[in-house]
């Protein structure tokens, strides 16, 4: 993982289809990881599953959740329309049924 850059935050969250299908979590796995390596522009690189929620407020309904971060808005930009993006929601948009973004400048 590189370094945690706070000018822009690109939040993912992941529901799959079939979230306890051990083949679909595999294909999903491996494609996201490979967008994760082959992206020219993302800084952060960080996928992850909910731990056990332990609090009322924690929502731990998705499958996955993607932490990454840029230098820009531009380089969000730029990350959007990437081969390795482009290659990822290709191979992996069958498998979820559910994406929620929140993406966030810093202060």
């Amino acid at each position: 993982m590189k370094n945690f850059d706070s000018n822009f935050v690109h939040t993912v969250y992941f529901w799959l289809k079939n979230p306890d299908n051990v083949e679909d979590r595999k294909a999903f796995e491996t494609s996201i990881m490979k967008f994760m390596r082959d992206s020219k522009y993302a800084k952060t690189k960080f996928v992850g599953v909910p731990p056990k929620a332990t609090r009322d407020v924690v929502d731990g309904s998705f499958t996955y959740s993607l932490v990454v971060s840029f230098e820009s808005a531009d380089a969000q930009t730029k990350y959007q329309t990437e081969e390795a993006h482009n290659l990822f929601v290709a191979e992996s948009s069958n498998l979820w049924t559910k994406v929620i973004v929140y993406d966030s400048l810093g202060i």
